[in-house]
């Protein structure tokens, strides 16, 4: 209904008082529209999965009771395409983001740029009791925990039981990766890892220079790009070098080494092509689905074994490579208080289990491993724990990405590299892209 104005009194002189009362009326339901309509919904931003992280928003929602319902948005498949999306929202003061799934790299570089609100202190003592040591090292950055641990993944060296019997290695010990390689060449099967050029080659490089005692950035707290420090030319990862080659060039490398990446890989182990492979846990999971739809036999899943990522050296315990998702509370989030509260239900041990046994992705925190149900479906679930607990994450820089684009443009193809050469002109190129020198 349209009002007129009668006169030329101030506003509302000369209504009828009918018309006052509708106008009242109006403005009162106008003050009603602008309030708060309901409880606050909580935006999680997930990494695409199994539909595991819906079924824990639904379950975080109830359990709140009324105060705050979480709903969903998915972000792309890719590591990287997920960063990009999120700097690119989270540098224009997006408060839609409330929470995020974030990989453990470019944790630094989003607690860095001013993207994640503060841990509050009670929080950061509730969320990192009894969780693995890698993923509470992995959630921090300069000594703080900025985001809080989810799920915890890591590698394993898996093996075909019937192609190793006879090799004359003892795999309930540590073995090295000298050891397999040579095992696996005379015995004329492979060692498949992950040669293409992607983030999986990065991670790979990381876990052998960390097995090998050394770092790859050696002062990765520093937030000036000029005064950044790399350990790439330092014994360890001359060592990590030499590895990589001599697989990629020895008889153990899988066909298309230099292309090969963690799916391809558990298709070659699945098939018997490979006696070893380093590689997620995803892939029990996923044989055990094939031995289920008759894709491949029934005892297939029988024939794997599961131990520690291999040792550089002998007198050293190996440092299995660190990955999963850690939830971070978006700076500009209109309800953090609310948002840090859903993380804390988000990853709880019950949900950590739920997410392991139904999504193949291993929990942070250790009361997770004792599930009857994560047990059943993982037996391996005691040497991912162990695993974890041995991991390292990958460089925590600010700088994350230009060091892991950096490296994997020098050591790329591995049969390529020159230990030693390889790895001084992956320090140059790393440093100078630092300095604004160079461009990737």
């Amino acid at each position: 209904m349209r009002l007129r104005r009668r006169g030329r009194g101030p506003s509302g002189a000369g209504l009828p008082a009918l018309a006052l009362t509708v106008l009242a009326s109006l403005a009162l339901l106008a003050g009603c529209a602008s309030g708060p309509a309901g409880p606050p919904t909580l935006t999680w931003y997930i990494n695409p999965d199994d539909g595991g992280q819906a079924e824990i928003a639904k379950r975080c929602t109830d359990a709140a009771g009324g105060r705050y319902s979480i709903a969903i948005s998915t972000l792309p498949r890719e590591s990287s395409d997920q960063r990009q999306e999120l700097v690119r929202r989270l540098a224009a003061n997006d408060s839609s983001i409330d929470i995020i799934s974030l990989d453990p790299p470019y944790i630094p570089e989003f607690a860095e740029a001013g993207f994640l609100a503060p841990v509050p202190p009670g929080v950061a003592a509730r969320v990192t009791e009894g969780v693995v040591p890698s993923a509470i090292e992995g959630a921090s950055w300069q000594g703080n925990l900025v985001t809080v641990p989810f799920w915890a993944n890591t590698q394993l060296l898996w093996y075909r039981k019937s192609l190793v019997a006879d090799m004359g290695l003892d795999l309930s010990k540590p073995v090295t990766w000298d050891q397999i390689i040579d095992a696996a060449s005379a015995k004329g099967t492979k060692v498949a890892a992950q040669g293409r050029r992607a983030e999986s080659l990065m991670v790979w490089a990381n876990a052998l220079v960390r097995s090998g005692g050394g770092q790859i950035v050696l002062n990765q707290a520093e937030s000036n790009p000029d005064l950044i420090q790399l350990g790439l030319t330092q014994p360890p990862a001359v060592d990590a070098a030499r590895i990589m080659r001599k697989l990629a060039t020895s008889p153990a490398a899988v066909p298309g080494f230099s292309t090969s990446d963690e799916d391809s890989n558990s298709e070659s182990f699945q098939s018997g092509d490979a006696a070893f492979m380093v590689n997620w846990p995803f892939v029990w999971s996923k044989v055990t689905k094939a031995a289920e739809e008759g894709t491949v036999g029934a005892d297939v899943p029988n024939d794997y074994g599961a131990a520690l990522f291999p040792q550089m050296r002998p007198d050293l315990p190996s440092a299995p490579p660190y990955g999963g998702i850690n939830l971070g509370v978006g700076a500009f989030s209109e309800h953090p208080d609310l948002a840090y509260a859903a993380t804390e239900c988000i990853t709880n041990a019950a949900n950590g289990a739920y997410y392991f046994a139904t999504n193949g992705n291993p929990s942070a925190r250790v009361a997770s491993y004792s599930d009857p149900e994560v047990l059943a479906k993982y037996p391996m679930a005691p040497v991912i724990l162990q695993s974890l607990t041995q991991a390292k994450p990958r460089p925590q820089t600010a700088y994350y990405a230009e060091v892991s684009a950096g490296l994997q443009r020098a050591f790329h193809p591995p049969e390529a590299i020159n230990p030693g050469p390889t790895n001084q002109a992956a320090q140059d190129l790393i440093l100078a892209v630092l300095r604004k020198e160079a461009l990737l």
